[in-house]
């Protein structure tokens, strides 16, 4: 048996961790919500862990599903930190949707104790969570990359190793940021439509169909722009972190993103009008309210 400890168990976390309740994996699980651990063990084969730093004795690998680095980083190097018990030889799998700079200094501190770091952010939704189905962007050694695939085809369908460590977290901030452009300019779009007269539902189908179609109009906003249904798998908070990243990673580059560095200002407002629970295609109400119509 594998022995793996799952730390992060949120909407995408627990579905995920699902998928190593069982042989060949012996799994022990950690949330900071603990009501939330016990929800969980209730319904799968997993032991509770009463901390991260007893999550990891004798684990081969750890997971982190966490809302950023910065809790990445607290989870393993409190002082009942998740490194204080990872043996050498262990690996760290980081399925946080975090940044590069932070997936480096993670990898070099655990490094110093022999332990490997691969950073593994996960796209797909709740639903590829559930079905096991997830695409998962890798940043780290080939070497560690390959061992660690077992595990990531527990939950995993496209598995890429994009590069060393922070590739994976660099190409996810990258495409949460396209989600974000997506997202904001369907909803001015469609507003604009609202505004002069045009079926939003006709024009959605259309735009599906056609050159302009994306996951936004395929998807999200059906299910939720539409009917008006939002049911915050995925926090606008989140996106505003992601893009962000993505702005930085340019930025740092030397390379001009106009586009991009203006969508992550009108996310950044949206998260402050919307708050911290609103789901990241509620930022079309913010559209709406300025254009003074409901595209629905």
């Amino acid at each position: 048996m594998t022995r793996v400890a799952f730390l992060g168990l949120g909407a995408i976390g627990a579905p995920m961790a699902s998928h190593l309740s069982g042989p060949p994996f012996e799994l022990t699980v950690w949330n900071r919500t603990r009501e939330r651990a016990k929800g969980f063990v209730s319904n799968h084969a997993a032991h509770i862990a009463a901390t991260p730093m007893s999550a990891g004795n004798d684990v081969e690998f750890a997971i982190t599903c966490l809302p950023s680095s910065r809790e990445v980083e607290e989870v393993l190097f409190s002082d009942e930190g998740l490194a204080q018990s990872l043996a050498p030889g262990a690996t760290l799998i980081d399925c946080t949707s975090g940044d590069p700079a932070s997936s480096r200094r993670i990898a070099e501190r655990l490094a110093q104790q022999g332990v490997d770091f691969l950073d593994a952010p996960v796209s797909g939704g709740v639903a590829g969570a559930s079905a096991g189905t997830l695409t998962v962007m890798c940043g780290g050694n080939e070497t560690v990359f390959e061992r660690c695939r077992p595990v990531l085809e527990a939950f995993g369908k496209k598995i890429v190793r994009c590069g060393d460590v922070g590739a994976g977290h660099a190409v996810k901030a990258v495409s949460n940021a396209l989600l974000a452009v997506h997202v904001w300019s369907l909803g001015e779009a469609l507003a604009s439509l609202a505004k002069i007269g045009v079926d939003t539902s006709v024009a959605l189908d259309v735009i599906s169909a056609s050159a302009g179609r994306s996951n936004a109009s395929q998807n999200l906003f059906p299910e939720r722009a539409m009917t008006r249904a939002f049911p915050r798998t995925f926090r606008l908070a989140l996106l505003d972190k992601d893009i962000d990243i993505a702005a930085r990673i340019a930025r740092d580059a030397g390379v001009p993103i106009p586009l991009i560095e203006l969508t992550a200002k009108l996310i950044r407002g949206a998260h402050g009008e919307l708050g911290e629970e609103a789901d990241h295609v509620e930022a079309v109400k913010v559209i709406e309210e300025r254009a003074g119509v409901q595209i629905s």
